[in-house]
Protein backbone atom coordinates (compact mmCIF):
# COMPACT_ATOMS: atom_id res chain seq x y z
CA UNK A 1 0.00 0.00 0.00
CA UNK A 2 1.63 3.04 -0.69
CA UNK A 3 1.50 6.13 1.08
CA UNK A 4 -1.26 8.23 -0.31
CA UNK A 5 -3.50 5.27 0.50
CA UNK A 6 -2.31 4.74 3.89
CA UNK A 7 -2.70 8.58 4.66
CA UNK A 8 -6.60 7.47 3.89
CA UNK A 9 -7.32 4.52 5.56
CA UNK A 10 -5.85 5.95 8.71
CA UNK A 11 -8.01 8.78 8.24
CA UNK A 12 -11.25 6.60 7.64
CA UNK A 13 -10.28 4.62 10.68
CA UNK A 14 -9.98 7.44 12.85
CA UNK A 15 -13.45 8.86 11.96
CA UNK A 16 -14.81 5.47 11.80
CA UNK A 17 -13.63 5.29 15.72
CA UNK A 18 -14.56 8.72 16.42
CA UNK A 19 -17.91 8.82 15.18
CA UNK A 20 -17.37 11.08 12.58
CA UNK A 21 -18.84 11.85 9.47
CA UNK A 22 -16.45 12.40 6.20
CA UNK A 23 -17.40 13.67 2.80
CA UNK A 24 -15.23 12.56 -0.29
CA UNK A 25 -13.10 15.44 -2.05
CA UNK A 26 -11.41 15.52 -5.73
CA UNK A 27 -12.22 18.59 -7.72
CA UNK A 28 -15.26 19.37 -6.29
CA UNK A 29 -16.57 20.48 -9.46
CA UNK A 30 -19.77 18.70 -8.47
CA UNK A 31 -20.52 20.24 -5.42
CA UNK A 32 -24.05 21.81 -6.93
CA UNK A 33 -25.10 18.24 -7.73
CA UNK A 34 -27.23 16.09 -5.32
CA UNK A 35 -28.55 17.10 -1.53
CA UNK A 36 -26.33 19.32 0.40
CA UNK A 37 -22.53 17.34 1.27
CA UNK A 38 -21.36 17.52 4.93
CA UNK A 39 -18.49 15.97 7.56
CA UNK A 40 -15.13 17.08 6.96
CA UNK A 41 -13.44 16.98 3.88
CA UNK A 42 -11.65 13.98 2.97
CA UNK A 43 -9.01 14.68 0.13
CA UNK A 44 -8.04 12.13 -2.67
CA UNK A 45 -6.34 14.53 -4.77
CA UNK A 46 -3.00 13.28 -3.78
CA UNK A 47 -4.09 9.39 -4.98
CA UNK A 48 -3.41 10.43 -8.84
CA UNK A 49 -1.40 8.93 -11.44
CA UNK A 50 -2.30 6.48 -14.57
CA UNK A 51 -1.43 3.20 -13.19
CA UNK A 52 -1.47 1.00 -16.92
CA UNK A 53 -2.66 1.39 -20.29
CA UNK A 54 -2.48 -1.04 -22.49
CA UNK A 55 -4.25 0.66 -26.46
CA UNK A 56 -4.13 -2.00 -27.84
CA UNK A 57 -6.25 -4.31 -25.20
CA UNK A 58 -8.56 -1.07 -24.87
CA UNK A 59 -8.22 -0.82 -21.16
CA UNK A 60 -6.88 2.01 -18.55
CA UNK A 61 -6.31 1.74 -15.03
CA UNK A 62 -6.23 4.79 -13.07
CA UNK A 63 -6.26 6.28 -9.99
CA UNK A 64 -9.22 8.36 -8.24
CA UNK A 65 -7.38 11.80 -8.04
CA UNK A 66 -6.02 11.80 -11.37
CA UNK A 67 -7.29 14.77 -13.38
CA UNK A 68 -9.84 13.67 -16.20
CA UNK A 69 -8.52 16.02 -18.49
CA UNK A 70 -5.19 14.41 -18.12
CA UNK A 71 -7.01 10.93 -18.88
CA UNK A 72 -8.59 12.33 -21.69
CA UNK A 73 -5.11 13.94 -23.25
CA UNK A 74 -3.32 10.59 -22.65
CA UNK A 75 -6.17 8.80 -24.27
CA UNK A 76 -6.33 11.47 -27.55
CA UNK A 77 -2.62 10.43 -27.68
CA UNK A 78 -3.22 6.91 -29.05
CA UNK A 79 -6.53 8.36 -30.87
CA UNK A 80 -8.85 6.64 -28.01
CA UNK A 81 -11.35 8.43 -25.63
CA UNK A 82 -13.90 7.63 -22.96
CA UNK A 83 -16.91 7.38 -25.50
CA UNK A 84 -19.49 7.82 -22.73
CA UNK A 85 -18.35 11.62 -22.77
CA UNK A 86 -18.68 12.10 -19.13
CA UNK A 87 -19.66 15.77 -18.30
CA UNK A 88 -16.14 18.28 -17.33
CA UNK A 89 -17.82 21.34 -16.12
CA UNK A 90 -14.27 22.71 -15.61
CA UNK A 91 -10.70 21.76 -16.02
CA UNK A 92 -10.29 20.49 -12.48
CA UNK A 93 -12.18 17.66 -12.23
CA UNK A 94 -11.10 14.22 -11.34
CA UNK A 95 -11.76 10.37 -12.32
CA UNK A 96 -13.13 9.59 -9.18
CA UNK A 97 -15.34 12.06 -9.34
CA UNK A 98 -16.64 11.31 -13.16
CA UNK A 99 -17.51 7.44 -12.01
CA UNK A 100 -18.87 8.22 -7.97
CA UNK A 101 -21.34 10.93 -9.66
CA UNK A 102 -22.39 8.59 -12.79
CA UNK A 103 -22.84 11.53 -15.52
CA UNK A 104 -22.40 10.87 -19.60
CA UNK A 105 -22.87 12.90 -22.12
CA UNK A 106 -24.14 13.29 -25.58
CA UNK A 107 -23.16 9.92 -26.73
CA UNK A 108 -24.90 8.22 -23.59
CA UNK A 109 -27.78 6.61 -25.34
CA UNK A 110 -25.31 5.47 -28.22
CA UNK A 111 -22.50 3.47 -26.06
CA UNK A 112 -23.93 3.52 -22.83
CA UNK A 113 -23.15 5.40 -19.49
CA UNK A 114 -20.06 5.31 -16.76
CA UNK A 115 -21.16 1.94 -15.40
CA UNK A 116 -21.11 0.35 -18.55
CA UNK A 117 -17.29 0.76 -19.21
CA UNK A 118 -16.22 0.18 -15.38
CA UNK A 119 -14.48 -2.89 -15.85
CA UNK A 120 -13.25 -3.04 -11.87
CA UNK A 121 -12.14 -1.08 -8.99
CA UNK A 122 -10.30 -0.78 -5.85
CA UNK A 123 -12.48 0.91 -2.84
CA UNK A 124 -11.99 1.89 0.29
CA UNK A 125 -14.82 1.00 2.57
CA UNK A 126 -16.02 2.38 5.70
CA UNK A 127 -14.33 -0.09 8.05
CA UNK A 128 -11.17 1.06 6.54
CA UNK A 129 -10.71 -1.70 4.22
CA UNK A 130 -9.48 -1.78 0.84
CA UNK A 131 -11.00 -4.45 -1.56
CA UNK A 132 -10.97 -5.21 -4.87
CA UNK A 133 -13.92 -5.42 -7.71
CA UNK A 134 -13.43 -6.98 -11.14
CA UNK A 135 -10.68 -6.80 -13.23
CA UNK A 136 -9.54 -5.35 -16.82
CA UNK A 137 -11.63 -7.53 -19.04
CA UNK A 138 -15.21 -7.38 -19.83
CA UNK A 139 -16.25 -10.95 -18.80
CA UNK A 140 -14.30 -11.34 -15.29
CA UNK A 141 -17.24 -11.24 -13.24
CA UNK A 142 -18.72 -13.47 -10.82
CA UNK A 143 -21.47 -12.95 -8.76
CA UNK A 144 -22.13 -9.18 -7.99
CA UNK A 145 -20.57 -6.64 -10.40
CA UNK A 146 -20.21 -4.19 -7.40
CA UNK A 147 -17.51 -2.52 -9.36
CA UNK A 148 -20.28 -1.13 -11.27
CA UNK A 149 -22.30 0.08 -8.68
CA UNK A 150 -20.15 2.49 -7.68
CA UNK A 151 -21.18 4.60 -10.72
CA UNK A 152 -23.42 7.26 -9.52
CA UNK A 153 -23.02 6.51 -5.94
CA UNK A 154 -21.81 9.51 -5.23
CA UNK A 155 -19.67 8.59 -2.65
CA UNK A 156 -21.90 6.74 -0.09
CA UNK A 157 -20.06 3.33 -0.08
CA UNK A 158 -16.19 4.21 0.38
CA UNK A 159 -13.67 5.84 -1.65
CA UNK A 160 -12.70 4.79 -5.10
CA UNK A 161 -9.31 4.34 -5.33
CA UNK A 162 -8.68 3.03 -8.56
CA UNK A 163 -10.71 2.10 -11.59
CA UNK A 164 -10.54 0.19 -14.72
CA UNK A 165 -12.23 1.64 -17.70
CA UNK A 166 -12.52 0.31 -21.15
CA UNK A 167 -11.52 2.85 -24.11
CA UNK A 168 -12.51 3.52 -27.67
CA UNK A 169 -10.99 4.61 -30.97
CA UNK A 170 -12.25 7.87 -31.79
CA UNK A 171 -14.63 7.33 -34.54
CA UNK A 172 -12.49 8.20 -37.85
CA UNK A 173 -15.49 9.94 -39.33
CA UNK A 174 -18.63 12.04 -37.83
CA UNK A 175 -21.28 14.94 -39.56
CA UNK A 176 -23.26 17.20 -37.75
CA UNK A 177 -26.95 17.81 -39.35
CA UNK A 178 -30.28 19.80 -38.45
CA UNK A 179 -33.27 19.65 -38.63
CA UNK A 180 -36.21 22.21 -38.48
CA UNK A 181 -38.96 21.01 -36.59
CA UNK A 182 -41.43 20.66 -33.22
CA UNK A 183 -40.69 18.62 -30.02
CA UNK A 184 -42.96 16.01 -30.99
CA UNK A 185 -42.12 15.72 -34.41
CA UNK A 186 -38.20 15.46 -33.56
CA UNK A 187 -39.20 12.68 -30.96
CA UNK A 188 -40.84 10.75 -33.61
CA UNK A 189 -37.92 10.98 -36.23
CA UNK A 190 -35.92 10.04 -33.50
CA UNK A 191 -37.74 6.96 -32.59
CA UNK A 192 -38.10 5.87 -36.21
CA UNK A 193 -34.44 6.75 -36.76
CA UNK A 194 -33.82 4.73 -33.40
CA UNK A 195 -34.64 1.39 -35.65
CA UNK A 196 -33.02 1.78 -38.18
CA UNK A 197 -29.02 0.89 -38.53
CA UNK A 198 -28.09 4.33 -38.63
CA UNK A 199 -24.41 6.08 -37.36
CA UNK A 200 -26.22 8.20 -35.15
CA UNK A 201 -23.80 9.05 -31.69
CA UNK A 202 -25.98 12.03 -30.10
CA UNK A 203 -28.99 13.99 -30.73
CA UNK A 204 -30.34 16.77 -29.41
CA UNK A 205 -33.39 19.65 -29.60
CA UNK A 206 -34.17 22.48 -28.54
CA UNK A 207 -35.95 25.62 -29.20
CA UNK A 208 -37.25 23.83 -32.70
CA UNK A 209 -33.83 22.82 -34.01
CA UNK A 210 -32.89 19.03 -33.84
CA UNK A 211 -29.14 18.01 -34.40
CA UNK A 212 -27.54 14.95 -34.85
CA UNK A 213 -24.34 13.81 -35.03
CA UNK A 214 -23.20 10.96 -36.66
CA UNK A 215 -20.05 9.16 -36.06
CA UNK A 216 -18.81 6.12 -37.26
CA UNK A 217 -16.79 4.59 -40.82
CA UNK A 218 -16.48 7.15 -43.34
CA UNK A 219 -18.66 4.88 -45.69
CA UNK A 220 -21.39 5.14 -43.36
CA UNK A 221 -21.48 8.33 -42.43
CA UNK A 222 -21.63 9.67 -45.89
CA UNK A 223 -24.60 6.73 -46.61
CA UNK A 224 -26.45 8.15 -43.51
CA UNK A 225 -25.90 11.90 -44.36
CA UNK A 226 -27.00 11.27 -47.84
CA UNK A 227 -30.36 9.45 -46.54
CA UNK A 228 -31.45 11.50 -43.69
CA UNK A 229 -30.93 14.72 -45.42
CA UNK A 230 -30.80 18.14 -43.30
CA UNK A 231 -28.96 20.81 -43.35
CA UNK A 232 -24.90 20.11 -42.44
CA UNK A 233 -23.14 21.76 -40.15
CA UNK A 234 -19.32 23.05 -40.41
CA UNK A 235 -17.14 20.54 -38.30
CA UNK A 236 -15.48 23.47 -36.33
CA UNK A 237 -18.82 25.15 -35.37
CA UNK A 238 -20.25 21.37 -34.59
CA UNK A 239 -17.48 20.73 -32.32
CA UNK A 240 -18.26 23.56 -30.52
CA UNK A 241 -21.96 22.27 -29.96
CA UNK A 242 -21.07 19.09 -28.69
CA UNK A 243 -18.48 20.28 -26.81
CA UNK A 244 -20.97 22.95 -25.14
CA UNK A 245 -23.53 20.34 -24.44
CA UNK A 246 -21.16 18.09 -22.87
CA UNK A 247 -19.75 20.83 -20.47
CA UNK A 248 -22.80 22.54 -20.25
CA UNK A 249 -21.74 26.00 -21.51
CA UNK A 250 -23.99 26.38 -24.99
CA UNK A 251 -26.86 28.81 -24.76
CA UNK A 252 -29.28 26.53 -23.30
CA UNK A 253 -27.76 25.76 -20.00
CA UNK A 254 -26.73 29.72 -19.75
CA UNK A 255 -30.53 30.78 -20.33
CA UNK A 256 -31.42 28.60 -17.72
CA UNK A 257 -28.53 30.13 -15.21
CA UNK A 258 -30.35 33.37 -15.80
CA UNK A 259 -33.85 31.93 -14.98
CA UNK A 260 -32.39 30.62 -11.95
CA UNK A 261 -31.48 33.69 -10.52
CA UNK A 262 -34.85 34.32 -11.39
CA UNK A 263 -36.53 31.69 -9.14
CA UNK A 264 -36.59 29.04 -11.66
CA UNK A 265 -34.80 25.59 -11.58
CA UNK A 266 -33.17 23.26 -13.74
CA UNK A 267 -34.50 19.60 -13.57
CA UNK A 268 -33.34 16.56 -15.54
CA UNK A 269 -35.18 14.28 -16.62
CA UNK A 270 -35.08 10.13 -17.25
CA UNK A 271 -38.14 8.71 -19.64
CA UNK A 272 -38.49 6.44 -21.96
CA UNK A 273 -37.66 7.53 -25.18
CA UNK A 274 -41.30 7.49 -26.58
CA UNK A 275 -42.68 9.38 -23.65
CA UNK A 276 -44.71 12.46 -25.11
CA UNK A 277 -43.72 15.99 -24.65
CA UNK A 278 -43.99 17.25 -21.30
CA UNK A 279 -46.57 19.87 -20.64
CA UNK A 280 -45.12 21.89 -18.64
CA UNK A 281 -43.80 25.52 -18.84
CA UNK A 282 -40.38 26.44 -19.47
CA UNK A 283 -37.48 25.73 -21.58
CA UNK A 284 -36.86 22.28 -22.58
CA UNK A 285 -33.77 20.67 -23.80
CA UNK A 286 -33.89 17.27 -25.31
CA UNK A 287 -31.12 14.49 -26.04
CA UNK A 288 -30.49 10.98 -26.16
CA UNK A 289 -32.85 10.09 -28.58
CA UNK A 290 -35.64 11.09 -25.72
CA UNK A 291 -34.50 9.73 -23.07
CA UNK A 292 -33.08 12.87 -21.19
CA UNK A 293 -34.72 15.97 -21.01
CA UNK A 294 -33.48 18.91 -19.57
CA UNK A 295 -36.28 21.31 -18.40
CA UNK A 296 -35.94 24.85 -16.74
CA UNK A 297 -39.20 25.85 -15.35
CA UNK A 298 -40.49 28.09 -12.35
CA UNK A 299 -42.94 24.77 -11.66
CA UNK A 300 -43.51 22.91 -8.38
CA UNK A 301 -41.41 20.36 -7.47
CA UNK A 302 -44.09 18.51 -7.32
CA UNK A 303 -45.96 18.78 -10.03
CA UNK A 304 -42.44 18.29 -12.17
CA UNK A 305 -42.31 15.20 -10.43
CA UNK A 306 -46.12 14.05 -10.87
CA UNK A 307 -45.18 14.68 -14.55
CA UNK A 308 -42.08 12.94 -15.21
CA UNK A 309 -43.52 9.49 -12.59
CA UNK A 310 -46.92 9.86 -15.34
CA UNK A 311 -44.35 9.74 -18.02
CA UNK A 312 -42.91 6.52 -16.67
CA UNK A 313 -39.82 8.18 -15.29
CA UNK A 314 -38.00 10.29 -12.79
CA UNK A 315 -36.72 13.85 -12.31
CA UNK A 316 -33.42 14.91 -10.50
CA UNK A 317 -33.65 18.76 -9.24
CA UNK A 318 -30.04 19.60 -10.72
CA UNK A 319 -29.83 23.87 -9.93
CA UNK A 320 -31.71 26.36 -8.45
CA UNK A 321 -35.19 26.66 -6.98
CA UNK A 322 -34.27 27.27 -3.70
CA UNK A 323 -36.39 24.26 -2.40
CA UNK A 324 -33.26 21.32 -2.99
CA UNK A 325 -33.31 20.99 1.03
CA UNK A 326 -36.73 20.47 1.19
CA UNK A 327 -38.15 18.26 -1.69
CA UNK A 328 -34.53 16.33 -2.27
CA UNK A 329 -32.44 16.39 -4.99
CA UNK A 330 -33.53 12.96 -6.41
CA UNK A 331 -37.02 11.04 -7.12
CA UNK A 332 -37.62 9.40 -4.27
CA UNK A 333 -37.05 5.35 -4.88
CA UNK A 334 -40.06 3.30 -4.60
CA UNK A 335 -39.91 0.94 -1.15
CA UNK A 336 -38.69 -1.93 -2.18
CA UNK A 337 -35.76 -0.23 -3.70
CA UNK A 338 -35.33 1.99 -1.44
CA UNK A 339 -34.76 -0.41 1.16
CA UNK A 340 -31.90 -2.07 -1.16
CA UNK A 341 -29.70 0.85 -1.01
CA UNK A 342 -29.62 1.65 2.36
CA UNK A 343 -28.64 -2.18 2.48
CA UNK A 344 -25.98 -1.87 -0.03
CA UNK A 345 -24.60 1.36 1.71
CA UNK A 346 -24.97 -0.33 5.33
CA UNK A 347 -22.85 -3.40 4.08
CA UNK A 348 -20.02 -1.10 2.84
CA UNK A 349 -19.94 1.88 5.59
CA UNK A 350 -22.18 -0.13 8.15
CA UNK A 351 -21.05 3.23 10.83
CA UNK A 352 -22.17 5.63 7.92
CA UNK A 353 -18.40 7.47 8.22
CA UNK A 354 -19.47 8.43 4.73
CA UNK A 355 -22.33 11.28 3.83
CA UNK A 356 -24.86 8.98 2.41
CA UNK A 357 -27.63 12.07 3.15
CA UNK A 358 -25.37 13.69 -0.38
CA UNK A 359 -27.39 10.47 -2.16
CA UNK A 360 -30.57 10.02 -0.50
CA UNK A 361 -32.20 11.64 2.66
CA UNK A 362 -31.87 9.44 6.07
CA UNK A 363 -34.54 6.96 6.84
Amino acid sequence: MDAALARLVDQVRTARAAKAKLRIVGGDTKAFYGNAASGEPLDVKPLAGISSYEPSELVVTVRAGTLLEELEATLAEQGQCLAFEPPRFVSRGTVGGMVAAGLAGPSRAAVGGVRDHVLGATLLNGRGEVVSFGGQVMKNVAGYDVSRALAGSMGTLGVIAEVSLKVLPVAPATATIRFECAQAEALKRLNTWGGEPLPISASAWWNGMLVLRLAGARAAVEAATTQLGGEAIDAPLAAAFWRGLRDHGDEFFATAAKAEDGGAALWRLGLPQTAAPITLPGEQLVEWGGAQRWLCTSASADAVRDAATKAGGHATLWRGGGDKKRVGAFHPLPAAQARIQRALMDAFDPDRVFDRARLWPPA
